[in-house]
């Protein structure tokens, strides 16, 4: 089977066992935004703990962000940890917001996809995945999100080598797959499924792991992810 064919059939057999993950969970494009600079290296019900806090301090919009005090903001983010650091990065997306764009996320979001990426990638502690989030979730454009799930998942079926940068596993995703965003924010949250259960970091479970049935002779291949 060939890699394009062997990525879509992925997708089918984990639609078919998961269902639809219904992610990003937010409210609002700004709400998925936050979450996205704030879901670095912390577990999702942390971020949620933190979007609590802002939302309950009358935090959740550019206008209060770009007025809070760092102390404050940071006192609000803890339960998502790095707590101060979160705070000066969500506080760059902010400057970029109101500086450029009138604090308007609309007016952000009207550039082109490429143009759009570039931009967030700019702000100073954003890197690829945080900034494809907001692309993919947020202004609803299909760019495929790469995280470590992505590539263990890639890895371990021998379709990635254990080098692959984050460029060359979101071509390979991008290239095998029809340019749709709800296909590639689904197919994003599928493989974060099947990671934690059955794609795990020390050793996989494979036995009614969704994917078992793809595996050739030699893998699963034990990756350093």
């Amino acid at each position: 089977m060939q890699t394009g064919e062997k990525i879509r059939r992925f997708y089918e057999a984990l639609l078919a066992a998961y269902g639809p993950q219904g992610w990003w969970p937010a409210d609002t494009p700004f709400e998925v935004a936050v979450g996205a600079v704030l879901t670095q290296n912390t577990a999702w019900r942390n971020v949620e703990r933190a979007i609590a806090n802002l939302r309950r301090e009358g935090l959740l919009s550019p206008e209060a962000l770009a007025r809070v005090d760092a102390e404050r903001l940071a006192a609000c983010l803890r339960p998502a940890g790095y707590f101060r650091i979160k705070a000066g990065r969500l506080k760059n997306f902010i400057r970029l917001l109101t500086e450029r764009f009138g604090g308007r996320l609309e007016d952000l979001f009207a550039l082109s996809t490429s143009e759009l990426r570039e931009t967030i990638l700019g702000v100073s502690g954003i890197g690829p995945e945080t900034a494809d989030s907001i692309v993919l979730y947020a202004a609803h454009r299909p760019v495929f999100v790469v995280d470590t799930y992505t590539a263990r998942v890639l890895h371990r079926h021998g379709l990635a080598e254990q080098d692959a940068t984050y460029a060359d596993l979101q071509e390979l995703m991008q290239s095998s797959l029809p340019d749709d965003v709800e296909v590639f924010q689904e197919y994003h949250a599928l493989l974060v499924a099947v990671a934690k259960r059955h794609c795990k970091k020390r050793r996989p479970v494979c036995p009614g792991c969704p994917l078992e049935p793809f595996l050739e002779e030699g893998q699963p291949v034990t990756p350093m992810w």
